[in-house]
Order: C-alpha cells, then sequence, then structure tokens
C-alpha cells in the first residue's frame, strides 16, 4: 500500500517572460501606492512650509501692483430659440 502513494512535488512549469513582468509590475505598483499613501499621511517638514509662505507673501506683494482695467465686452441681448406659434 506504501508503495501506491506518490510523495513526489508535482511538476510546475517554468514562469514564462510575461508572468514574470506581470508579476514584478505588480510588485513596483504597490510600492509605489504605499509611498503614494505614506506622502499623504506623513505631515510635510517645517522648513518646506516655511519656504512655501515666504513665496506666497511674495507673490501677494506681486499681486498688489496696479492693474489696468480691462475693457468690459458688451452683452448681446440673446436670440429667441422658440418659434412662435
Amino acid at each position: 500500500m506504501a508503495a501506491e502513494l506518490d510523495f513526489s512535488p508535482p511538476e510546475i512549469p517554468e514562469p514564462t517572460f510575461m508572468e514574470n513582468v506581470l508579476r514584478y509590475g505588480l510588485f513596483f505598483g504597490a510600492i509605489f501606492q504605499l509611498i503614494c499613501v505614506l506622502a499623504i499621511i506623513l505631515p510635510v517638514s517645517k522648513s518646506h512650509k516655511t519656504d512655501l509662505e515666504n513665496f506666497e507673501s511674495k507673490s501677494s506683494e506681486a499681486v498688489k501692483k496696479p492693474k489696468a482695467t480691462a475693457p468690459q465686452t458688451s452683452k448681446k441681448p440673446k436670440k429667441e430659440t422658440k418659434k412662435k406659434r
């Protein structure tokens, strides 16, 4: 009875090139998603925030300069689209 049982490992075919590409592509995609999620969860460093505040104050000063008024476009009355009966 012991001679009838076959305990040898089953034959598994070698993975093809496209299966390897798919496996490693999914692996790198998962790593990329984890990096993106961590970038959202983890707070931004203080030095980066101060750089942004300095940039915003400089840009707001540039906006405060007087601007030339743009000519207003005159609105034409809309044509009636309904047919008169």
